[in-house]
């Protein structure tokens, strides 16, 4: 008969025991769309041992006729779904510093990190979080930097994990000393980013493209603009454009007419003070209300068709 060393037996144990799974933030964990794909032996397996590895999963599924290759997916967070996991959902900001514990309950050699994967194509965004050459070492035994570290979340991740499921935070750990590879998820969205220097970039764009519309408005309307510059920058430069003769005109028509309707003298002295007002230098001319009229016409020709 066979004898079994104290550490051949304890070797076996480790085989059959839980090894690892995160602790907070909150995991993915087993349920019933779980079931329906990876098989209900697969599910209860891991609803009584989630700390169990992958290679463990597939040695259960590959006697069962319920499970279901690639429905199950079990690569990916062990094939934990989200449909089982949707009222378990974190909201992260970008820059966001995010505390890890992980229980580790045998140390087995092997690497390990943390990564935002997208979960469509189970692939890696960008690089690992965090990352180790060796890991749970079995030689040194687990260290605190491996079961209670924080990550950051990424800056540069832009809209890809804006709705929940898309995106989660995977631990990954492979025991290279026995074949085993243990995964947890934390699903997360990700909001705004966590610094203020991106609003205050927006309030400088914002600033920016409000006033931009003003300029179109003005450079597309030459006669506002040039009645503008007419009546409030420098009304003694001459400026010969059609807007200004619009304006000559205006202004000889409306000075006629406001003779016309009054003959009194005051009427004419009115006119003539807001002329000389204007800035004319010329003697204000004496006699009838026509002459006045014709003094006015060439004032005003002066000013601006000159």
């Amino acid at each position: 008969m066979k004898q079994f060393t104290p550490l051949a037996f304890a070797s076996i144990i480790s085989l059959v025991n839980a090894h690892g799974f995160v602790t907070s933030p909150e995991p993915r964990m087993p349920g019933d769309a779980m079931k329906a794909a990876c098989g209900q032996q697969v599910e209860t397996n891991q609803q009584s041992d989630n700390y169990g590895n992958i290679q463990g999963e597939l040695q259960v599924a590959s006697s069962q006729s319920d499970y279901k290759d690639a429905e199950c997916d079990i690569w990916l967070c062990k094939g934990y779904k989200f449909a089982d996991n949707k009222d378990n959902v974190q909201s992260y900001t970008a820059g966001q510093k995010v505390d890890f514990t992980v229980d580790i309950r045998a140390p087995h050699t092997g690497v390990a990190n943390v990564s935002v994967v997208d979960t469509s194509s189970n692939s890696v965004i960008g690089k690992p979080l965090i990352s180790w050459d060796v890991y749970a070492s079995t030689a040194t035994g687990v260290t605190s930097d491996e079961t209670n570290f924080s990550v950051t979340i990424p800056d540069d991740l832009g809209s890809q994990c804006g709705t929940a499921g898309d995106c989660v935070l995977q631990w990954y750990w492979y025991a290279e000393s026995i074949d085993q590879t243990y995964e947890s998820c934390v699903d997360f969205t990700l909001g705004g980013s966590g610094s203020s220097s991106g609003s205050s970039s927006g309030s400088s764009s914002s600033a920016v493209a409000s006033a931009a519309p003003s300029s179109t408005v003005a450079a597309s309307q030459p006669s506002t603009s040039s009645e503008v510059v007419l009546a409030t920058s420098v009304p003694t430069v001459a400026v010969q454009t059609p807007a200004a003769s619009a304006a000559q005109s205006t202004f000889a028509t409306s000075a006629r007419q406001s003779a016309t309707a009054s003959a009194e003298p005051e009427a004419a002295t009115s006119v003539a003070s807001t002329a000389s007002a204007a800035g004319s230098a010329l003697p204000f001319p004496t006699g009838s209300s026509e002459d006045v009229l014709t003094w006015i016409e060439s004032l005003v020709g002066n000013l601006v068709g000159n």
